[in-house]
């Protein structure tokens, strides 16, 4: 009698285990944590009024400009963010003319002299960035000085001129071999 029961306990034992790992085999969990983290792309434009780009350009400008005046305006486009960039800029002129003044002005009076060698100008009116720009780095400037050409006659006098100057990137990684082959550019 003890030999049934030493040997139904150890049946039971033995059924218990089984029953244990089978369970054990289907209820198996385990959680894996995959962590991807991308890059971010992002710009600074930066305008500098003096030639050691010490002083920002002003944001009200600059007043009491004449014919032929040359004025400091260096501007460059630092990559803050984190991966590498392609950058595009776009240069606007205009000259809004006094009011009571008849006649069209004309923004090519206000002369740039664009870094043709760090900067291409392209069809679509942008200037390209030649180069990748990484991370922490600084364009060339696109330019440096606009000046007022000495052609301005008397319907300039008190007028306003700006240049307005906007800049986009978009990343390198995966995108093109050169500035002018990447897509995905923010609408101008």
């Amino acid at each position: 009698m003890k030999r049934r029961l030493f040997a139904g306990a150890l049946l039971l034992i033995a059924l218990s285990l089984m029953a244990y790992g089978t369970l054990a085999y289907f209820t198996a969990e385990e959680t894996v944590h995959n962590v991807i983290t991308s890059g971010d792309i992002a710009i600074e434009l930066l305008e500098w009024a003096d030639e050691n780009k010490t002083i920002p350009f002003p944001q009200q400008g600059v007043s009491g400009v004449m014919p032929g005046q040359r004025i400091v305006k260096i501007v460059e486009v630092k990559n803050t963010g984190s991966g590498a960039a392609w950058v595009r800029v776009r240069v606007d002129k205009e000259i809004t003319l006094s009011k009571g003044v008849q006649g069209e002005a004309d923004p090519a009076l206000l002369q740039l002299d664009y870094d043709k060698t760090s900067w291409t100008q392209s069809e679509d009116g942008f200037y390209y960035y030649n180069r990748k720009l990484l991370a922490g780095e600084v364009t060339a400037p696109l330019f440096a000085a606009v000046t007022y050409d000495p052609k301005m006659d008397n319907r300039y006098q008190n007028s306003t001129a700006r240049v307005v100057v906007t800049a986009y990137a978009v990343q390198t990684e995966n995108n093109g071999d050169s500035v002018t082959e990447a897509s995905g550019w923010p609408k101008a």
